[in-house]
């Protein structure tokens, strides 16, 4: 059995605030230069303001964003490992080193009802366990940003909904949030589960590379079809108008109740910052 030290992830995940903080992934990137050139006017101008931005804040080490985040971690741990010493500590000490050193906003207020008192180094992390075959550790990280983190929903849908009003809530959504969460948008859709495993289906969505379909062609379909009808709804770059309000949908789905159908919509503003390592 393989033995890791706790302690010898904070750095990594001190580095890997500081690179999702300042580096937009390359499938992100990618994907608005596509749609610049699919654009004209003031929409193909956003977007190559959004390139801009990003190479500005590669290059000079400056935060793709104002607003740098709730730090989001996805550990897959294998089962062929002992990890010797306190993991989440060992995550928690490499946010605060990362945001520190990174020149990272912190943002996180540890009473969220009356005191408010920002934390002064945007710990702590929230972390999602999953244990899987082999003798690896893969950390996910995202950025997750409170303006588009602010627009997502929750929907306790009967069993009797159809597809048609599935559908329509989520374009009903994505509508409301408008230009309030910086479009074009990533969007994490989780069907099925229950009250609290839905929502994090949806944001577990959000770790996908654009144009990544689910392996299931029924709901790879319906990602297609989503993504068609919400660029259809004319939102556009920023709010104001243009063919691209979403780069794209993606769906994670898994059993639940038979009186219940739950669905959850996790969006993301363009600025999709997530990063992977494996240890």
């Amino acid at each position: 059995m393989r033995v890791i030290k706790a302690a010898s992830l904070t750095k990594q995940v001190a580095q890997m605030c500081i690179e999702a903080g300042h580096k937009l992934p390359g499938d992100v990137l990618a994907a608005i230069k596509k749609a610049a050139g699919e654009e004209e006017g003031v929409s193909k101008r956003i977007l190559d303001l959004c390139v801009t931005n990003a190479d500005i804040a590669e290059k000079e080490l400056i935060p793709l964003c104002q607003d740098t985040g709730v730090a989001v971690i996805f550990a897959d741990i294998g089962r062929d490992i002992f990890i010797e010493g306190d993991i989440y500590a060992a995550i928690e000490e490499g946010v605060r080193q990362g945001y520190k050193e990174g020149y990272l906003r912190k943002s996180i207020v540890a009473d969220p009802l009356f005191e408010r008192k920002n934390t002064a180094d945007n710990t702590p992390p929230i972390v999602h366990y999953n244990f899987v075959a082999g003798d690896k550790i893969k950390l996910t990280l995202m950025l997750k940003g409170a303006g588009s983190e602010n627009n997502s929903k929750l929907e306790m849908f009967a069993p009797s909904a159809s597809l048609q009003d599935i559908e329509a809530f989520i374009l009903k959504t994505i509508t409301a949030a408008g230009a309030k969460s910086c479009p074009p948008l990533v969007i994490g859709i989780g069907i099925g589960g229950n009250f609290e495993t839905c929502p994090l289906m949806a944001k577990s969505a959000l770790r996908r590379s654009i144009g990544e379909r689910s392996k299931d062609a029924r709901y790879a379909d319906l990602e297609r079809g989503l993504l068609n009808k919400i660029n259809a709804l004319n939102i556009g770059p920023q709010g104001l108008g243009g063919k691209t309000t979403a780069l794209d949908i993606f769906i994670e789905f898994a059993p639940c109740h038979m009186a219940s159908l739950p669905v959850a919509i996790n969006i993301c503003c363009h600025s999709n910052r997530h990063i992977s390592r494996v240890i």
